[in-house]
Parts: structure tokens; sequence; C-alpha cells
């Protein structure tokens, strides 16, 4: 099974910045060289975004539930919405991988107190940059915002097989489709990051909005097999 925990991710969250790898918080995590010790708030804050986000790309919702939920308690600690406003966006943002396009409620009752550049992220989860939002964001999101509003005809599908980060891919597809700016073949793209992950609650999202697609266009053979793969995928639970 796919782990979210890679080098390429542990680097970035060390950064300073939310990582565009799994979106989790950037804690600032040393453990070398003259660095001081973490506080014990930001471990145990990293370690809960890490196995929420984990989970919940798995499905298995209760268990990130309650990993969201240690990781508000221990940034609550400091009093600093900043941080708690990064978890609740870090959630939302996750959750939207798997086209849960639900309002970001928790961070908008902090977003007052938010960093400029989790705002301009929450931005682009709902496909409303600014333009000036590009430098804010994490690398992987700075093309699509700096191209904002996509043009009729943007090859979208070879924009995002070329993200290499697959939570980020999915994120990205899930704006465009938000922005109804995503052809069929995104949609595969999105298909298929999610299936060769193994992440079922993307994948079962996105194999619906395939099959609703292909139901649309009368295309009744992708259809037929886009129901296979849903069946399959329920009897893997």
């Amino acid at each position: 099974m796919s782990a979210v925990s890679t080098p390429a991710f542990v680097r970035r969250l060390r950064s300073g910045w939310l990582a565009a790898a799994a979106l989790a918080l950037a804690w600032g995590l040393g453990g070398c060289g003259t660095r001081p010790p973490a506080p014990d708030w930001q471990v145990n804050a990293h370690g809960a975004v890490q196995r929420a986000t984990q989970a919940e790309l798995e499905g298995r919702a209760r268990v990130a539930q309650l990993e969201w939920d240690r990781a508000r308690r221990e940034t609550a600690r400091t009093a600093d919405a900043t941080w708690v406003a990064r978890v609740a966006l870090t959630e939302c943002a996750i959750r939207q991988a798997a086209l849960d396009l639900a309002p970001c409620d928790a961070f908008l009752a902090l977003a007052p107190g938010a960093a400029e550049a989790d705002r301009a992220y929450h931005r682009w989860l709902l496909a409303q940059p600014l333009a000036g939002d590009a430098p804010a964001l994490p690398p992987a999101y700075r093309p699509w915002v700096q191209a904002w509003p996509l043009a009729e005809g943007t090859d979208t599908a070879a924009r995002l097989v070329a993200m290499d980060d697959p939570v980020a891919r999915l994120i990205a597809a899930s704006v465009l489709l938000r922005a109804q700016r995503l052809d069929a073949a995104g949609v595969q793209a999105a298909v298929d990051t999610a299936s060769g992950q193994g992440w079922r609650r993307p994948l079962l999202a996105w194999l619906r909005v395939q099959r609703q697609r292909a139901g649309q266009v009368g295309d009744s053979a992708l259809r037929d097999a886009v129901q296979r793969r849903l069946d399959l995928l329920d009897g893997a639970r």
C-alpha cells in the first residue's frame, strides 16, 4: 500500500510551508544539525496529520476523524489561530481530493487569524485564485494559477499528468472539476492516479464521475467498464 510519508514529503515538512506532497503541516521539524528540538505539540500534531491524511485517502473515515481531532487539539494548545486554521485547511484539501466539495467551514471560522498563504490556498481550492496568489502557493499549483482562468482548449490532462505528486494532482483535478475545466482525459488522469496509489476513497469518487459522464455521452462500453471497476472496489472492502 502506498504511503504518504516519503523522503520528499519529509523534506517539504521541514521547509516551513504546507506540503504539496500530502498537504500536511509544515512544522519545521529539524531533529538534526543545530536546530533545537521541536515542541511536543508540533511533533504530536505532525504525526496526527500524517496519519489522518493516510486514513482519509484509504477510506478509513473513523480513524481519519480521530487523527484530525487530535491535530486540532495539539495546535489549539498554542492559542494561535494560524496553526489551527492550517489543520482545518489541510483536512478540507485532502477531502477535496476525493471530491468532497463541501464548504470548509472550520477554516472560514478561523480565516481572519490565518496566514495569507493559507487564505490564498483556500481560494485555490474554491477555483477562485487571485492574480497575485501564485507566489504564496506550493510550487505544484503556481503554473495553474498563473494561467488562470484557463483558456478553452487547454490540455488539462497533460498538465495534470506532468505533476509529480499524486495528492497535488488529485487536488488540482478537483479544482478543475469545480471550475468546469476538466475533460474526459482529465478525469481519466485522476482515476489512474487514485488507482495507482491504491487510494480507495478518491478512486471511488472519481470512478463515479467517470461513470456519470460516460452515461451522459452514451458511451455504454465505458460506463459498463467503470461499473465493473466499482463493483471490484466495493468487493475489496
